[in-house]
């Protein structure tokens, strides 16, 4: 399937089965981080960028296997870029939540929450993790890169409103990079924008895999838990990929492991975690796959990476 992708293991959400929105890299940010590349349509135009009739009928297709469905924590709407900028998201949650109880969880970054049609369109999600990497304009232009149509005052005022309107749990992902958006300065005005926006808890992240531009650096887990201290709801802390009961192994596959890799870089261990893989086999498989040139590896802090090439 070209849009359905996993289940994947997911460090937050258990089993996720994901659902790309948008194609690569489509998107209102070009964030210095991003660990799928650089943005290649900077852009705040909604529109249906995928065809919604192939949409629904690869996420129909899931349906068909009711044992598939019955092991999934969640079902993630993502996308290698934004996925609000899909005109066809709220056809995307209603046709899901019609179908099972399963929870469903929005990735976003939050940006085009100012828009009612946006707000309207989430409401039947079940879990928003929208981000917030800076609440000075300098720090987030630094960070983020936006585009001219995603002015920062915006990108609160719509989390806010938000807030307001959502009855389901609110996630706030706050990614620090050093000497980025992490001076005390930004933290303080980190901290006043979610008192406003009231998240129903915040995620810390920090540049964990190799981003896209190399000056993006990682604080240390000592210094995520100073920040953490800053704000008034509950913080979690993500940095590592935190390991979970498994399933049975199953056998690797090159198609699921690529599929994956599209998606963002991974370690060894990163891919056998989500996909319940047998590690031996894994690192056998990916190690036949860059020696083919089907994908690349790279070593950031000190840990070995495998990603397609971009």
């Amino acid at each position: 399937m070209k849009y359905v992708f996993g289940p994947v293991n997911s460090r937050r959400l258990g089993i996720s089965q994901g659902i790309d929105l948008v194609p690569p890299k489509v998107c209102n940010f070009n964030c210095i981080y991003c660990e799928v590349g650089a943005t290649t349509t900077l852009t705040c135009e909604r529109r249906e960028y995928i065809p919604l009739p192939e949409l629904l009928a690869e996420i129909d297709s899931l349906f068909a296997d009711p044992e598939q469905i019955a092991r999934l924590d969640v079902f993630t709407l993502t996308a290698s870029g934004e996925p609000t900028l899909h005109s066809g998201i709220g056809t995307v949650i209603r046709h899901i939540k019609a179908k099972t109880d399963k929870p469903l969880v929005v990735l976003t970054n939050g940006s085009l929450l100012f828009l009612p049609e946006v707000r309207q369109d989430l409401l039947a999600a079940d879990v928003v993790i929208p981000s917030l990497d800076a609440a000075r304009e300098e720090s987030y232009r630094r960070i983020n890169r936006p585009a001219s149509c995603a002015p920062l005052a915006e990108v609160i005022e719509g989390l806010v409103a938000f807030r307001r309107e959502f009855s389901g749990k609110i996630w706030l992902e706050i990614l620090l990079a050093m000497g980025i958006n992490d001076s005390p300065e930004d933290i303080a005005a980190l901290a006043k924008a979610v008192a406003r926006i009231r998240p129903d808890k915040v995620q810390l992240n920090t540049v964990a895999r190799p981003p896209l531009e190399s000056f993006a650096k990682p604080l240390s887990r000592e210094e995520l838990e100073a920040v953490a201290a800053s704000f008034t709801v509950p913080v979690e802390i993500l940095v590592d990929f935190t390991s979970r009961a498994r399933e049975k192994f199953r056998s690797p596959s090159e198609h699921e492991i690529i599929e994956m890799l599209k998606r963002r870089p991974c370690t060894a261990a990163d891919v056998g975690e989500a996909l319940n893989l047998e590690p031996p086999a894994t690192s056998i498989i990916l190690e036949k796959l860059a020696a083919s040139g089907r994908i690349t590896k790279t070593s950031h802090h000190g840990k070995q990476y495998y990603q397609t090439n971009r």
